[in-house]
Formats: C-alpha cells, sequence, structure tokens
C-alpha cells in the first residue's frame, strides 16, 4: 500500500508563493510518474503540472510562467513551486502518482493524496 501525504498549503495574497510538497510512502519499487491537479469549487479537476523521467514536465497553460514542478527520486516526493499566484488559483490541490510496487505483489497503481487547500486573497 502506498499513500501521497501532500503539505505547504495555506493562504497568501495575489502576488505571492508557496511551495507544495507531496511524499509518496510505501511499499515503492520505483515511481513512473507525478503529477499535481487541482479543483476549484464548483469546477471539475484539472491537471495542473506533472513529471515523468520519460516525458520530462508538462504544464497547463494557465500555470505556464509561474508554476514549477520538482522531483526528488531519493524521497519519493514532488514538488511544485507556485509564483504570480492569483485569486484563480484558488483550490485544494491533489497529487496523484503511479507506482510501481514488488510487495506484497508485483503490481502498478495510481494513486491520490487527500488535498490541501490553496487560497489567494485579491
Amino acid at each position: 500500500q502506498v499513500q501521497l501525504v501532500e503539505s505547504g498549503g495555506g493562504l497568501v495574497q495575489a502576488g505571492g508563493s508557496l511551495r507544495l510538497s507531496c511524499e509518496a510512502i510505501g511499499s515503492i519499487d520505483s515511481i513512473n510518474y507525478m503529477d499535481w491537479y487541482r479543483q476549484a469549487p464548483g469546477k471539475q479537476r484539472e491537471l495542473v503540472a506533472g513529471i515523468s523521467s520519460y516525458l520530462g514536465t508538462n504544464y497547463a497553460d494557465s500555470v505556464k510562467g509561474r508554476f514549477t514542478i520538482s522531483r526528488d527520486n531519493a524521497k519519493n516526493t514532488v514538488y511544485l513551486q507556485m509564483n504570480s499566484l492569483k485569486p484563480e488559483d484558488t483550490a485544494v490541490y491533489y497529487c496523484n502518482a503511479e507506482v510501481s510496487s514488488l510487495v506484497p505483489e508485483k503490481r502498478v497503481a495510481n494513486y491520490w493524496g487527500r488535498g490541501t487547500q490553496v487560497t489567494v486573497s485579491s
């Protein structure tokens, strides 16, 4: 079993910055990709940024140039540095990862974190 534990959310003024972290904990052989999604009230969950060893990084158009995704493979952790935040960035941010495990059985599965709230005031 694998858990994704997010941290770093909070309240910030427009123009400010936050750094989100997501650590994968559990039976991990390798992590194929790690993504950040967000869901604002009344809206569908959307992909914000993703990172993988074979595809590199990708970003939603709305965050390009402001957000940066990075990964520490030794710590099984993905980060999302968010700069120049706007009120429209307000949402619950979720970590998502595809993880390969060998124990207790060989499997590849997709996991979600519980989310962390980001609120940007105008």
